[in-house]
């Protein structure tokens, strides 16, 4: 009996350690257990913050891009509505442009919200002050623009007031120079023929009758004139053109607006602004032939033809 017991005593006394393991490792696989389910739930907690944060960056990123885009399209409005204006400006434009492509390839890489913030607080600015610049130099180019049109009035009316001012001394210069050439009336050329010995002559139109060629004219009355000696010059033209002159040489000749003319008759009067009656003559000679057709007569005086006549020979 009593080596009965104490077997059963020693054979429990086997058992109580393994027990002890069993309960040891149950222990720590609860206490594992507990552990990892506490890690599995603050992970979640922190993949859900990260969602959110990523989902937050991702918001700020978007209204980030709406401004920068927002600001561009508002710039290039301006540029179109000032136009070529715009040009002046080149230089701050190519700034704001520059500043535009930094912020948004930050944008589109690892970003910085409140570094791309203060650099597009800053583009800002600078596109505020181009429109300020902008709306300064379309209201100094419009008041320039209004006074250029003044001017540009003022000139045209000065220049038409001078152009008919200039019109006006034309008129009054030509009237004046009109005015001061002394002119001729009652103009008449007729061939005659000598009687008698010379002692009567008569009005012939046949070519072979011709002795002289009389030439006969009032000079007219002008005050403006000055008085004095006056060379008159006749040129009696053949129907050949050819010019009776008593001889070819430049001792027969005058100048008439820078051109050397042969005459016929040359006669010296001494002009009081008076009206003067008086004829000239032109003499045949031997050598000269008269032809058949119609002579033209000019009478010169200081470089103008104050009278034209033609009679005709047959």
């Amino acid at each position: 009996m009593n080596q009965q017991t104490q077997n059963q005593q020693n054979a429990g006394t086997q058992k109580n350690p393994v027990s002890k393991i069993l309960i040891f490792l149950l222990v720590i696989l609860g206490v594992i257990a507990i552990a990892l389910a506490i890690l599995l739930i603050n992970t979640k907690a922190d993949v859900s913050e990260l969602e959110e944060l990523k989902t937050e960056k991702e918001q700020q990123r978007v209204e980030l891009q709406f401004e920068l885009d927002t600001l561009l399209i508002q710039h290039n409005k301006t540029k179109e509505e000032y136009g070529q204006l715009s040009d002046i400006l080149s230089v701050r434009d190519s700034i704001i442009q520059e500043n535009a492509k930094e912020i948004k390839s930050l944008l589109d890489t690892k970003w910085r919200y409140y570094k791309i913030k203060k650099k597009l607080s800053r583009l800002q600015k600078i596109a505020q002050g181009y429109v300020r610049q902008m709306d300064s130099l379309y209201t100094e180019n419009k008041v320039l623009k209004t006074e250029n049109i003044k001017i540009t009035q003022n000139y045209k009316s000065e220049v038409k007031k001078n152009v008919e001012l200039t019109k006006i001394k034309d008129a009054l210069k030509e009237k004046v120079n009109t005015a001061s050439v002394l002119k001729t009336y009652n103009l008449k050329a007729e061939a005659i023929q000598l009687r008698w010995g010379g002692q009567k002559t008569k009005v012939v139109n046949k070519a072979r009758k011709v002795d002289k060629i009389k030439i006969c004219f009032t000079l007219s009355e002008n005050t403006i004139i000055p008085a004095g000696k006056k060379e008159i010059y006749i040129r009696i033209a053949k129907p050949d053109k050819l010019i009776l002159t008593p001889s070819r040489r430049d001792s027969y000749s005058f100048m008439y607006k820078g051109e050397q003319l042969q005459y016929s008759i040359k006669k010296e009067v001494d002009y009081q602004n008076i009206a003067q009656n008086m004829c000239l003559y032109w003499t045949n000679r031997s050598t000269e032939e008269i032809i058949e057709g119609t002579y033209h007569v000019e009478i010169f005086v200081e470089d103008n033809v104050i009278g034209h006549a033609k009679f005709t020979l047959k």
